[in-house]
């Protein structure tokens, strides 16, 4: 479904590139998701691949069609929730939904229907204007739904929307990708990425520096530890050892003997502790990039 080959872009025109050599692709079906903090690129990417900004070098092709040569086609194909919303303020929520389907070619979803879906159909006739931040990222999320799309952009989707909501917003992108949609997410969530994608690709400064599986970045650069709770003089104490180094396994096996233990699981390295060993930067989030 995306297959980009050395796309780089300058804002200025100059050598100042937002992205440089960027090249991966994503398979239909799959769930790719560009990890990296402000500013690395990751909207940059997407704007091109949407057809927001126009490709200055490289070549790629998106739902078949080449990125030099877009068709009105294309966007009968794509959804994009950003993560600013930018829905119409004088409009009620419905009204936002019924505007948007009219763009369309082909077979739309019911507006009603999306905002249950998101949790709004109890203010479907509200204006938007009222709505809190929360509320109009739903509507966008929604919105970016309505064509039916083949391949589906989203922008930091569960940004600024709280736990249970963020579930939902989880959950619904993990039905359609069951029900077929490619997906490709932009994201400094790393616990997010690893929830949701079949793979990865850390962006930093412009750069894609490696992309994987989550499963197979976890087993290359992370450790094999085990944490342990366990009393010790009527103390509850914790300790996090390796499987893997000789006297912290001695270690561990002198607790198991001691037969007080009160839990004890694996630990796998997250993608964010990867993340910084890979490339060296943390992620930071102030704003979009």
């Amino acid at each position: 479904m995306i297959d980009v080959q050395g796309l780089t872009y300058s804002y200025n025109h100059d050598r100042n590139y937002a992205i440089s050599d960027i090249s991966f692709s994503v398979e239909r079906g799959e769930v790719f998701a560009l990890l990296g903090p402000s500013g690395a690129g990751k909207s940059t990417t997407q704007g091109i691949l949407t057809g927001l900004l126009q490709i200055q070098h490289g070549s790629g092709q998106v739902a078949g069609f080449d990125l030099k040569h877009l068709s009105r086609d294309l966007f009968n194909k794509i959804g994009v929730s950003f993560e600013q919303s930018n829905v119409y303020g004088k409009l009620t929520a419905l009204e936002n939904l019924e505007f948007y389907r009219k763009l369309f070619d082909g077979d739309t979803e019911e507006p009603l229907e999306l905002l249950k879906l998101v949790g709004l159909d109890h203010v479907s006739g509200k204006r938007a204007a009222t709505f809190s931040k929360g509320m109009k990222h739903r509507l966008t999320f929604a919105r970016s739904m309505i064509n039916k799309p083949e391949l589906w952009f989203l922008d930091e989707p569960t940004t600024g929307l709280d736990p249970a909501i963020a579930s939902q917003i989880k959950d619904i992108v993990m039905s359609r990708k069951k029900h077929g949609t490619t997906i490709l997410l932009t994201t400094h969530n790393m616990f997010l990425a690893d929830q949701l994608s079949d793979k990865v690709g850390f962006i930093v400064d412009g750069e894609l520096k490696l992309v994987d599986t989550p499963r197979n970045l976890k087993l290359r650069y992370g450790q094999k530890l085990v944490q342990v709770e366990y009393f010790e003089d009527d103390q509850l104490k914790t300790e996090t050892l390796s499987l893997v180094n000789e006297e912290e396994k001695m270690r561990l096996g002198a607790i198991v003997n001691a037969g007080r233990i009160e839990t004890m699981h694996t630990r796998e390295a997250t993608l964010e502790e990867i993340f910084i060993k890979v490339t060296g930067r943390e992620l930071v989030y102030n704003e979009a990039d």
